[in-house]
């Protein structure tokens, strides 16, 4: 029994320790404070990690429905009765504990959207249609927290989906072109704030003591760290404050300047393992709806990977998105987990079929 609780994949689990070790070691440096509460949340994340991988992943289907509006009913709670925090709805706070449902919720939409797109064998305009308005409701009340970058994510997945369910290259390039016309009125819909980080991505110098300061300060903790790194403890874009949210959205930044561009490049490569291994079990998994949810969490963690560091770097405008099992905080890091524990029992259910085949 004990053998297979904790019989994993090792490919993606190493990938995890590493990432998680990466999080700890450098929580520690930069937010001593923080270190036992995210110690607490990688604990938590790392039991659910085994729990789901220990659900067989055929009987999601059953639930489809119900992870689509029990998604819908925990944001609307959040509108209803969620904090406060800079003008933003986001979290529930449950006595000493916050969460942040809008992350909570993307493994169970993953799942709804992938059941709903595997469903038949032709994806049709109509099914796309209706899978779009299936999306508005979550990406709405995501956007309205306000939350644009976690709402972007949700449509990413979707899109994610829809791709790896087969959509035709004419449907896909006209649904480009209806999203060039209707930009214009999304800018209408934007939060003054949100536009100022747009204008302030194309050129952040125009104003660097104040909306441009976020993504120089970032600029110059990563240039700072060159090769090697400052070293654990000695960055000073952080350590001095100079670098907001040091331990949340920029600290791909603070982990830069600490250690530089080699430590870098080890954590990338945590992460294009990670990636690579979900791509490879998609490949390997005959049932469409396992495919479908495989390549939905690799596009969640794949454009969280992208837009985070991208921000980080100033090629992208700055989101509130987090680097997955690495940001301080623990929605999006128990999210994520969940996320490898559906994807690690699909990957212990492939090695169970091809033990047979051999046999």
């Amino acid at each position: 029994m004990t053998k297979q609780l904790f019989r994993v994949d090792w490919i993606i689990f190493t990938a995890i320790f590493g990432l998680l070790i990466f999080d700890l070691l450098i929580i520690r440096s930069i937010a001593p404070g923080l270190f036992l509460q995210q110690l607490t949340y990688v604990l938590i994340g790392i039991g659910l990690f085994f729990l789901f991988s220990r659900i067989d992943w055929r009987i999601y289907p059953k639930f489809s429905w119900f992870f689509y509006f029990g998604s819908l009913i925990f944001l609307g709670i959040t509108l209803l009765f969620g904090t406060i925090t800079r003008g933003a709805i986001r979290w529930i706070q449950i006595g000493s504990l916050t969460i942040q449902p809008s992350e909570l919720v993307k493994p169970f939409l993953i799942l709804f959207f992938a059941w709903f797109f595997s469903e038949g064998e032709e994806l049709t305009l109509k099914k796309i249609f209706l899978g779009g308005l299936l999306l508005i409701l979550p990406a709405f009340l995501i956007f309205t927290q306000p939350d644009l970058g976690s709402s972007l994510v949700v449509i990413l997945i979707w899109l994610g989906i829809i791709l790896a369910a087969g959509i035709s290259w004419r449907w896909l390039v006209s649904g480009f072109g209806f999203f060039v016309i209707v930009l214009p009125l999304i800018w209408q819909f934007l939060k003054d704030y949100q536009r100022q980080r747009i204008y302030t991505f194309i050129n952040p110098f125009a104003d660097p003591l104040k909306s441009g300061y976020n993504i120089i300060q970032s600029i110059i903790a990563i240039g700072s760290g060159q090769f090697l790194g400052r070293g654990l403890g000695r960055g000073t874009q952080s350590h001095l404050r100079f670098l907001p949210e040091r331990h949340s959205d920029f600290i791909f930044a603070s982990l830069a300047e600490e250690l530089g561009f080699l430590g870098a490049l080890i954590l990338l490569s945590f992460f294009a393992i990670l990636l690579w291994r979900i791509l490879t079990i998609a490949r390997k998994t005959e049932d469409r709806f396992g495919m479908l949810i495989c390549l939905g969490i690799f596009t969640m963690i794949f454009s969280q990977i992208f837009i985070n560091i991208g921000m980080n770097l100033g090629l992208l405008p700055i989101t509130g998105i987090t680097l997955p099992l690495i940001s301080s905080g623990g929605s999006s890091l128990v999210a994520v987990l969940i996320s490898l524990g559906i994807i690690e029992n699909m990957a212990g259910f492939i090695k169970k079929n091809e033990v047979k085949y051999l046999r």
